[in-house]
């Protein structure tokens, strides 16, 4: 049985969201977004720096989110949410699949430390606009991607629980301008997928 170490609001999500649409079992150990949880002596023997999330099947444990994502499609849903590599849209779903982690969860980890983790006297405006500059230059060639197409590479894939996840949280923290229509119809077909409802209200 996997076992998935969650906390709300985190890339946990993503994982989460996976497993509901492979409708794969699993079990699940939510623990608070906060150092009491997160950096207990229990959880650092799961991951060394304290974060989450963290898969673990049976004698193997692993941490990253995309990481735990390619585990599991290979592992356990083989053929499952990526195209294969001759396809022609393999490229691109390893493009938007990396360019996740890659370009806008950079900047969008400055964000949330500068508006929501870091007290008023310590946040920086200058970091905090260069990073909102940077995010919204990552964002523009997803939305002319998504130019005439329901999800990333035509079908629902992996690469939209990564960067689909990242761009609601975008979303959420109001990094989203009103010009990027294809990203936000995007978002609002991923908020009416129920697996994915399931997830980021877990």
């Amino acid at each position: 049985m996997l076992k998935l170490h969650h906390a709300p609001n985190s890339r946990a999500g993503r994982i989460v969201w996976l497993l509901e649409e492979l409708k794969l079992p699993y079990d699940i150990n939510t623990m608070k977004f906060h150092p009491s949880d997160l950096k207990s002596d229990e959880h650092r023997a799961r991951h060394p720096l304290g974060r989450i999330p963290v898969l673990e099947d049976n004698d193997i444990s692993i941490y990253e989110s995309g990481a735990i994502v390619e585990y599991i499609l290979a592992r356990h849903a083989p053929g499952k949410l990526k195209p294969d590599v001759k396809d022609n849209t393999y490229p691109q779903y390893l493009q938007w699949f990396h360019y996740c982690e890659g370009m806008v969860m950079p900047p969008m980890n400055t964000i949330v430390v500068h508006t929501i983790i870091l007290s008023e006297e310590r946040r920086d405006e200058v970091v905090l606009g260069q990073a909102q500059r940077l995010l919204s230059k990552a964002l523009v060639p997803i939305n002319h991607a998504l130019e005439g197409k329901e999800y990333l590479i035509g079908d629902f894939s992996a690469a939209d629980i990564m960067l689909g996840h990242a761009l609601y949280m975008s979303k959420r923290l109001n990094c989203v301008s009103s010009d990027l229509s294809n990203i936000l119809d995007y978002i609002a077909r991923i908020e009416s997928r129920p697996c994915f409802q399931k997830a980021i209200n877990m």
